[in-house]
């Protein structure tokens, strides 16, 4: 069997030494095999001509033949552009240009025969080709090669002739040399079972497709094995684990959580949070270790669950840590903690960075001897000197702040590792949290507390900046505190700050008789802090900040959230922001403000935001919308594997498909031991030598 993986790309025909360099530096690409998983991001069809009447929504770039009938310009000054209407007869299309119309318009002639090419989009009940290549028919002679791949390349190697064209070039006589099959990476029951097209026949059709049926097939065989593989990583990862760790047993509910449910619970629970304490009182008594990732968007109530789950562990003789990424929101969390038991005799400490000399001996003592039966703090619940008589669970907050390294640490503080509560407020869309945490068992909170009112989401266009204000002026004077937010950006940070400052004196000049305080992370922790707590204490009336009080900071009285050029936000982050406010009983806006001009995927966003407060279905559009690259934290957390032709936003049917699938595998072969699935471990191993990030999913 022909092994690729060992032959350097440099001795592929037409590379050579500087190429490979190149290719090495850019793309990543060193072995002959590299380069057979480069695939091309899309295919042109140039060997058809499509009628207008076979258009719908989603194809890609095509063909057509006939007469443009007419021109007409519409809209006015920069937005203005031309439109060709275009016929075949069957139906009709429009042509649009943005640039040079002068051009277009004395170069094509109406009522004489073109092919045009390009990708055609739905506008307004038409579909519209915008900028499309004209050729007279004359000149075209349709390819015989059927689907034509594009490569992404970078700026370097184009500057280099390494463009699309010569990656193909390199690909088909890469192919050429293919003359027997590459090894299956595939076991033959699930290649029979799934109907999943032969590996070496769907690398030929990946990149030559002969026609589109191949293409189709050869890319579905490909993404099943990628994201087969990737769940059979997780679901082996988390089977080894149950196996390898026996959880601390926690056989009672006893007097702390009852005398706490029945005398300190200062409100009715929601279904939600109950359905939740079920899953996890199931967890903490079946004898395996937790892993549980808790759900739930801002003020659902996540606190008080990891507070009664820690309660548990009280009750069978453990301590409880909670464990979050900022000392703000470590103070926050050990308030509300302290405020719920207020009255019990439950001794909580709180441990931070800041936190020194004496008092922090006398806590770590506590630690040792069990007298602090839980600690909430910051990272520095992981420092080697931070050690517990009997560590039962621990609860991360917005775990997506927190490294991979940073969260296994906390395994060590025992002989067994604790009980383990995960819990964000950056809803995770179904198929995003199947891949990152795949381990994870999940729980989701998805219900307010009775007397909480929706916040109202309003667009504002920054032209009616008088209006705004006198919005705002009306809620202080109800004895209410406002935010004003806005972005900050490492690539343009200066402008940023700049703009914050300027906003900060407008502000101050609108509002004369109002405290303002500002926040920034460029701001000393201490002055950040004294800045923070003006605004907390109710002193300060209004609050100009940069995203710095995304995560954390809970003011009951805040009821307006106005954030600064929406635009530059993405969906997730709007969300998180928009949650600052709406604590208390009263109604809460938030009010997004941006310049006139909009992109259309932003104008989406913004949709998006007015029209729901729902954090999953915000989740799921930012998915679509960005990809799940930038979501924030899959980069560091990384997806196990780097996903190749895999989509996790597009393809998310297959991959809850294919998680059965490897689950199956898991546990019918628990050890790996079935000589039928043996192709499918070797790979698997293959897989996690040569992929970064292994540890990612824990």
């Amino acid at each position: 069997m022909l092994d690729l993986t060992k032959r350097d790309i440099k001795y592929l025909t037409g590379v050579g030494p500087q190429r490979a360099a190149l290719l090495n530096k850019e793309l990543g690409i060193f072995s002959m095999h590299d380069l057979l998983y480069y695939f091309p991001y899309k295919y042109v069809d140039r060997s058809r001509i499509y009628a207008i009447r076979e258009i719908d929504g989603n194809m890609p770039y095509i063909q057509l033949k006939g007469q443009i009938l007419s021109f007409e310009l519409a809209g006015e000054g920069r937005g203005q552009r031309l439109i060709a209407h275009f016929t075949d007869g069957t139906g009709f299309v429009d042509l649009v240009w943005f640039q040079g119309i002068k051009y277009i318009t004395g170069k094509y002639k109406v009522r004489q025969d073109y092919i045009v090419f390009g990708k055609p989009t739905p506008f307004n009940g038409r579909f519209n080709i915008p900028h499309p290549d004209i050729d007279e028919v004359s000149e075209v002679t349709l390819s015989s090669m059927g689907l034509q791949p594009y490569y992404n390349t970078t700026e370097r190697m184009k500057r280099s002739g390494l463009n699309s064209r010569a990656i193909e070039r390199m690909m088909a006589q890469l192919l050429k040399q293919v003359n027997e099959p590459l090894s299956e990476t595939l076991s033959p029951a699930i290649l029979a079972e799934h109907h999943l097209m032969p590996l070496t026949d769907a690398l030929r059709n990946i990149h030559f497709p002969t026609h589109a049926d191949a293409l189709r097939k050869a890319q579905y065989r490909l993404k099943f094995e990628e994201l087969f593989y990737v769940q059979l990583n997780i679901l082996r990862y988390a089977k080894d684990r149950q196996r390898r760790y026996r959880g601390y047993v926690f056989s009672r509910v006893g007097e702390v959580f009852n005398t706490f449910y029945s005398k300190h619970l200062p409100f009715e629970l929601t279904g939600a949070q109950k359905r939740v304490l079920k899953e996890i009182r199931r967890d903490l008594g079946s004898g395996r270790q937790m892993n549980r990732l808790l759900q739930g968007d801002v003020g659902s109530g996540k606190t008080l669950v990891a507070l009664m789950s820690m309660l548990m562990a009280l009750d069978n003789g453990y301590q409880a840590c909670m464990m979050a990424p900022t000392e703000i929101l470590a103070n926050q969390h050990y308030e509300t903690i302290c405020h719920f038991l207020k009255g019990m005799d439950i001794r909580v400490e709180l441990l931070t960075g800041s936190i020194k000399g004496k008092r922090r001996e006398a806590i770590l003592a506590g630690l040792l001897s069990g007298e602090v039966r839980i600690l909430i703090g910051t990272h520095a619940l992981i420092e080697d000197t931070v050690n517990f008589a009997s560590l039962g669970l621990a609860v991360i907050d917005e775990q997506h702040r927190f490294g991979v390294e940073q969260r296994s640490r906390l395994w060590t503080k025992n002989e067994r590792p604790p009980h383990v509560l995960v819990m964000t407020a950056t809803p995770i869309p179904r198929t995003l949290a199947m891949t990152l945490y795949g381990d994870l068992d999940v729980s989701v909170i998805d219900e307010l507390p009775p007397g909480r009112k929706p916040i109202a989401t309003i667009h504002q266009f920054d032209n009616r900046r008088e209006s705004l204000y006198r919005s705002v002026r009306k809620q202080i004077d109800e004895g209410r505190q406002v935010y004003f937010v806005y972005p900050l950006i490492k690539e343009s940070e200066k402008i940023d700050l700049k703009n914050l400052e300027e906003g900060y004196e407008l502000i101050c000049a609108a509002f004369p008789d109002c405290r303002v305080c500002k926040v920034h992370g460029k701001m000393k922790p201490a002055e950040k802090d004294a800045q923070m707590q003006l605004f907390v204490s109710g002193e300060a009336q209004i609050m100009v900040a940069t995203t710095v009080i995304e995560v954390g900071v809970n003011v009951p009285n805040a009821s307006v959230m106005v954030i600064e050029n929406a635009e530059r936000f993405g969906l997730s982050q709007l969300h998180q922001l928009r949650g600052r406010v709406g604590r208390g009983a009263d109604q809460s806006y938030c009010i997004l403000v941006t310049g006139y001009k909009l992109a259309e995927d932003t104008r989406k966003r913004l949709e998006i935001m007015v029209r729901t407060n729902d954090g999953f279905e915000i989740a799921e559009a930012d998915l679509k919308l960005r990809g799940p690259g930038d979501l924030e934290g899959t980069q560091q957390s990384g997806i196990a594997f780097d996903l190749k032709i895999a989509d996790i936003a597009r393809d998310g049917q297959l991959l809850q498909y294919v998680r059965e699938v490897a689950q199956r595998v898991v546990d019918n072969d628990p050890n790996g031991e079935r000589p039928e699935n043996d192709i499918l471990w070797r790979q698997l191993k293959a897989l996690r030598k040569t992929n970064v990030n292994w540890a990612a999913i824990s």
